[in-house]
């Protein structure tokens, strides 16, 4: 290993205890009037899929905290410039019923994206129709037409 470099095993990133609580961002910019959302795909050995950004809620966060946290971790945006509440919300159909609370996440335009490649291999800025090609899940298209919708009515 280089002097320069230090491994930190994920094994240490799991000291706080996960609760059955979902958040998901769906970051966007506008662009010339125009939204585009932004996408992550997942590395291979997790599945591959493309979907926004999507973490657990630890013991002690409220949504919101999680949410921002979640969004540092995945994309290295420190500082949203708003935050929409409630646009979704869903159960999974795991073991945990885990709920998913779904937030839309609005950047600067000129926003540089560093992606946590331990989770994600890259990330697309798309429009509506192209995001909701790339997404797997029903519930992600569900929630991103949602976000969408609540956009367009405060243009």
């Amino acid at each position: 290993m280089e002097p320069d470099k230090l491994h930190i095993p994920n094994s240490l990133f799991l000291n706080s205890v996960r609760l059955p609580i979902q958040v998901q961002g769906i970051l966007f910019r506008k662009i010339n009037g125009e939204i585009q959302y932004l996408l992550l795909k997942r590395n291979p050995e997790r599945e591959g899929f493309w979907q926004p950004v999507t973490g657990g809620l630890e013991e002690g966060e409220t949504r919101v905290e999680a949410l921002e946290r979640e969004v540092l971790e995945e994309t290295g945006i420190e500082s949203p410039i708003r935050i929409i509440k409630d646009v979704y919300y869903f159960e999974l159909s795991t073991p945990l019923h885990e709920k998913e609370y779904v937030f839309g996440v609005e950047v600067l335009s000129t926003e540089d994206i560093t992606i946590d490649n331990r989770e994600h291999s890259e990330h697309r800025w798309c429009s509506l129709e192209e995001a909701l090609k790339l997404l797997k899940w029903k519930e992600n298209k569900e929630a991103l037409e949602r976000l969408n919708e609540i956009l367009s009515r405060q243009k």
